[in-house]
């Protein structure tokens, strides 16, 4: 079975990629390869990917519609996994232009370049748990209005789920959204608060933590998130009426959208301890208020999950922590050339 992955070279593209790529799957990687982050870091997640001969990578931007049609139509996958977007909240106030590109109109063109290929049979795309927004019910359900957003990120990200289920019903394609929940691990993002956490613990510089500390997260492992994309990309949801409690039919689309996290949320203060010990070093702590577009709170209800694939989380903080420590002191005690050839 052939497997294209958007955002391959990114952090959650390129364990999913690795997995698949171990249990024989031909994987197809695109990446624009942007620097919203250390393109180094990018480089060597490909060198990895590219030691594997069912893995072929093309460097296109999906806001780039005709080499995205010229690419689906030669590559003809028959499961697409889109992990491409720019990622960060507060980045999205500094450049909400590069938030339109990527996740409206990259999104868009994705669509448009899916819906002309038969040979396809399933579309999973990322959505975020930024969606909940100003919500303050917990845990989040998919039932749930997610109708506030308090960010573009989110916005966009909400804009996705919309546009996904439009073109699910329109042309029966069977799609499915995944609203991940704060995934942390080795090899990810620099911007990440636990990634920049661990470099100022180790370089002896101050941490800022925002809200007072008053503040947690559905931590959830890089490998129990590869676990759920990979259930629910074999599994395509089929035709089912939703149907409020007066009996109004919302939606007979082949389209469903899903939590996934740790459904354990973990109070900021306690994540920052676990890293320390495994780290063995202690932060010096800087408390700040909240920042604009963060919430309080993030908490996944993962029954549906759960009753549609059999998924269930399986590694704690302390576990996922001591992982992530061990890359990171690993990799960045190393000289690390980045790959010197990247096969488009």
């Amino acid at each position: 079975m052939k497997v294209l992955v958007t955002g391959a070279a990114g952090f959650i593209g390129f364990h999913l990629s690795q997995r698949l790529l171990r249990e024989g799957f031909d994987v197809v990687g695109l990446d624009n390869l942007n620097s919203y982050y250390d393109v180094t870091l990018k480089m060597d997640r490909l060198s990895q990917l590219q030691a594997h001969s069912n893995f072929s990578f093309e460097i296109l931007d999906l806001a780039d519609a005709v080499q995205l049609d010229r690419f689906m139509s030669h590559s003809k996958p028959q499961i697409v996994v889109n992990l491409a977007a720019q990622a960060g909240v507060r980045y999205s106030m500094q450049n909400p232009l590069a938030y339109i590109n990527s996740n409206i109109v990259g999104f868009a063109n994705l669509l448009e370049a899916c819906v002309k290929q038969p040979t396809l049979e399933h579309l999973v795309f990322a959505s975020s748990s930024s969606v909940y927004g100003a919500n303050t019910i917990i845990p989040f359900s998919e039932t749930d209005s997610v109708d506030q957003p308090v960010s573009l990120y989110a916005a966009t990200k909400k804009s996705n789920e919309l546009i996904a289920h439009s073109y699910s019903h329109l042309y029966g394609l069977p799609m499915t959204g995944l609203r991940f929940f704060t995934v942390y691990g080795p090899w990810g993002r620099p911007d990440m608060g636990y990634f920049k956490f661990a470099k100022a613990i180790l370089a002896g510089q101050s941490i800022e933590i925002y809200n007072h500390g008053q503040m947690q997260r559905d931590f959830t492992y890089i490998d129990d998130i590869v676990e759920g994309i990979k259930r629910v990309m074999l599994n395509s949801p089929q035709t089912t009426i939703a149907q409020e409690s007066n009996g109004t039919s919302l939606s007979n689309a082949r389209y469903r959208v899903y939590n996934l996290g740790n459904h354990q949320p973990v109070p900021l203060l306690d994540f920052i301890g676990t890293l320390e010990r495994a780290l063995g070093k202690t932060a010096n702590k800087i408390y700040l208020p909240m920042q604009p577009g963060d919430v309080v709170s993030t908490y996944a209800q993962m029954d549906a999950l759960h009753q549609a694939v059999g998924y269930q989380p399986t590694t704690s903080i302390q576990d996922g922590l001591e992982k992530f420590v061990a890359w990171y002191t690993d990799y960045y005690a190393n000289s690390r050339p980045a790959a010197q050839h990247v096969a488009a």
